[in-house]
């Protein structure tokens, strides 16, 4: 009732001498007083006005509008004056898209921004909400043409009008009633893109579960359909970015979950979603399905360099595919949801290039959501349901024909844009693939299905010629959903990964996918596989030899050196064959000092590896790296370690703590415990307070750290957290929590080098409340402990 409402004249304030109808409407706009809509001035005054003012007659076709568009009357009407209006605001429309410049900055887009001072938006709002606010004759009723160009104005003004979108999106009505209208096929593609531009500024998530029958609704749809779908759900499912950098320190984070304990909208939305039967296997087989390939390479090439001069978004693609898709529908040629799509008639055949860019477009949405689900709250219902319905072993068919398939840089440019830009559908695509596969492998014993039979074949060997029991997740692993074909997907991913130009962005993404396959409790197979395909080298040339200057891309290399190396003996024993002078190792040291935040995991790793390889100098092959690794002789000077916790303990604080940097505080932990094993923990702090005197600030540093040590044990060890996961890797280390003398008391002489700071902890991220039973799931995927 309330957009019926909005007709009614509120009594305002008496009309102010001298002030034009813009201003009177402006005024009301502003107080809600006065004018509500253009409609209540007098035709013959506007059209006095109209020519002087260059309105366009926009206000006079308004006002027609209104008059026609009653409950009950003929809508045939509306739709002529709507035919009239729609030209002069997509005209304005199609500027942006275009990038063209208006040489007025103050009204760039005069047409519709007078369409809705005049109250255009708030009356085709009411004309598409009167059936579900009043009984209509049948013969009066709405047409889909009409409700069509309602939804094409309205997407256009929001596009060109600042304020409006947000207008919409505060009307909780409006919003879920457009749901209603996604399951008419025709009115669905500007149903789905006025939603998805609402959802996108409205402040509040909306709930999938107010929707009415949302499950019969994502149902209904076609594979065209639910794919546009998965462009509406991802903004639905995602928590919302205020934009607040405060919000990701470690500290607000906690402040913000001591407030709400309950689950957030994203979260119940997941949730909603997994109970809609099918739901989940629909978006698999929309992933995995292939594309026709009958273009040849040439022609392809030639295409996408036709269609990328203006194929900016996703809705001029999507409307091109519709008109094939109906066209071949006329045509009396049956299609399945499959191959629709992609084998129009020859009548209506269009570029293959275009079938491709459209079938990317949608994977780029569908993995998204997919990738979301995985690291939600129900993570292993996804992980076992996306392994029942083969997804890596599809992804994996279509890893160098769609996903990875070559092609010039030049040609996949589009207009306004640059080849960088995360904005191309191709490198899109490429970067949700991997988060994919991050999130897949990330502390999970599916990431076994990244491989094929004989690759997990390879691991067993590998366990039983080191004399090592075999994983017990690979033994358990069902051969029938692993990838198929020669090579796995992981492997796959190795070999893109050499070939990589230096600095691409894609190196970043492809070094935390593989590292998320080593995360967990560290595998001496899993490693040996990776090092026997060459990784490490790859890594060390392009930390060492290559011109790479992205801290980025360098911190992902490091901590998956770290990965890689840990507690291995013949990865060191690489490491030296690779740095083999002086100068190279240098190098790779200066790499490492110039941003302890990046390296940080990778001083820990050799740390914690050189521990375990002192117990165990009885072994010629240990014995031997020992006394000859470059690294591993660096790190036993104790100088070297305790410069390194210096400089970790001096670059954080309790107020710039976040999920990327508290790692840092973490490695600095350790290098206390291996210090305290060792019995030379009271030397350690007594040199730092020693540096204090010299620095001539006594405390400086120890009162920082106690206030850090204060605050991991808040973050860590709280009801609210789930801390076995901190215990997977550091089997050598004792099992105790932190314990600080008179932890309420900060003075400085309380924390005394002869006091005990017994720590333990492990690698691991942020962890959400696991549910009663379970084990915890990743709230982070790409931040690091």
């Amino acid at each position: 009732m309330a957009a019926a409402g909005a007709a009614i004249t509120r009594p305002g304030p008496a009309i102010r001498r001298g002030e034009n109808i813009v201003g009177r409407l402006r005024r009301a706009q502003t107080t809600g007083c006065g004018l509500t809509r253009g409609t209540q001035i007098s035709e013959e005054l506007l059209k006095e006005r109209d020519k002087q003012a260059k309105w366009n007659s926009i206000p006079l076709l308004l006002h027609k509008l209104y008059e026609g568009s009653h409950p009950n009357s003929d809508f045939s009407k509306c739709q002529g004056i709507l035919k009239e209006i729609s030209p002069l605001l997509s005209m304005e429309a199609m500027a942006i898209v275009t990038d063209d410049k208006k040489s007025n900055p103050e009204f760039p887009y005069p047409n519709t921004y007078t369409f809705d001072l005049f109250g255009g938006v708030d009356l085709l709002v009411e004309i598409l909400m009167r059936p579900s606010l009043f009984p209509q004759r049948k013969k009066h009723k709405i047409g889909d043409e009409l409700i069509k160009d309602c939804l094409s104005i309205l997407y256009n003004t929001c596009i060109c009008t600042e304020g409006v979108t947000k207008r919409l999106a505060e009307r909780n009505d409006f919003v879920l009633f457009l749901f209603t209208l996604m399951t008419n096929k025709k009115t669905f593609l500007q149903t789905a893109t006025l939603i998805e531009d609402i959802l996108g500024v409205k402040k509040e998530m909306i709930q999938l579960e107010d929707i009415p029958n949302l499950a019969s609704l994502v149902s209904s749809f076609d594979q065209q359909q639910l794919a546009n779908f998965c462009r509406i759900l991802s903004v639905t499912i995602s928590e919302l970015d205020t934009g607040n950098d405060d919000k990701y320190t470690l500290l607000a984070k906690d402040a913000q979950q001591k407030k709400s304990q309950s689950p957030s909208r994203a979260e119940i939305n997941q949730a909603t979603l997994l109970n809609i039967p099918g739901f989940i296997e629909r978006l698999c087989k929309l992933a995995t399905r292939k594309v026709s390939e009958s273009t040849g390479t040439a022609t392809f090439l030639q295409e996408l360099e036709e269609w990328y001069t203006w194929l900016d978004n996703a809705l001029v693609l999507d409307a091109l595919m519709r008109v094939a898709h109906e066209e071949t529908e006329q045509s009396g040629t049956e299609s399945s949801d499959e191959s629709g799509l992609v084998n129009p008639t020859p009548r209506t055949q269009l570029p293959h290039s275009m079938n491709i860019m459209h079938e990317i477009m949608y994977k780029v949405e569908v993995l998204y959501v997919l990738c979301v689900l995985l690291m939600g709250r129900q993570r292993n219902q996804v992980h076992k349901m996306i392994a029942e319905f083969k997804l890596i072993p599809g992804l994996n068919n279509l890893f160098d024909k769609l996903i990875w398939r070559k092609h010039p840089a030049s040609t996949l440019v589009l207009h306004g844009h640059n080849q960088n830009c995360d904005c191309s559908p191709d490198i899109s695509l490429k970067i949700q693939f991997l988060r994919l596969l991050q999130s897949f492998s990330d502390h999970h014993e599916n990431k076994y299905l990244l491989l094929n039979s004989q690759e997990l074949n390879e691991l067993s060997a590998i366990s039983l010629k080191a004399s090592i029991p075999e994983v017990e997740a690979v033994l358990n692993t069902d051969r029938s959903l692993v990838c198929d074909g020669k090579k796995g997907l992981l492997t796959r991913l190795l070999q893109v990964m050499k070939k990589e130009p230096v600095e691409s962005s894609f190196r970043f993404w492809q070094a935390r996918a593989v590292e998320s396959f080593l995360r967990g409790v560290t595998s001496y197979a899993d490693q040996m596989f990776l090092l026997k395909r060459g990784l490490l080298e790859h890594i060390l040339y392009c930390i060492v030899d290559s011109e790479c200057k992205s801290r980025d891309v360098l911190q992902s290399y490091f901590d998956l050196l770290g990965e890689l190396m840990k507690f291995n003996i013949d990865a060191f024993k690489k490491f030296n064959k690779y740095i083999t002078t002086e100068e190279k190792f240098q190098v790779f040291l200066n790499q490492i000092n110039s941003s302890l935040v990046d390296s940080n995991m990778l001083v820990r790793c050799i740390a914690l590896s050189l521990d375990r390889f002192d117990s165990q100098s009885d072994d010629i092959k240990v014995a031997e790296v020992l006394s000859e690794c470059r690294l591993l002789s660096y790190m036993t000077q104790g100088s070297v370690q305790m410069s390194f916790l210096f400089k970790l303990v001096n670059i954080i604080h309790v107020q710039t703590l976040t999920q990327e940097n508290v790692s840092c505080l973490n490695t600095s932990l350790v290098v206390l415990m291996l210090a305290r094993r060792k019995g030379r923990l009271p030397y350690y702090l007594q040199t730092i307070r020693d540096m204090e005197c010299v620095e001539k600030y006594p405390g400086f540093i120890l009162n920082n750290f106690h206030s850090l040590l204060r605050f991991w044990q808040q973050h860590y060890l709280n009801k609210d957290k789930d801390s076995t996961c901190l215990e997977n890797d550091w089997t050598l280390l004792d099992r105790k929590t932190i314990h600080l003398h008179n932890p309420s008391t900060p003075d400085i002489k309380k924390f005394t080098p002869e006091r005990t700071i017994i720590i333990v902890l492990d690698r691991g991220e942020t962890l959400q409340r696991p549910q009663k039973g379970k084990r915890a799931c990743w709230d982070i995927p790409y931040g690091k402990f």
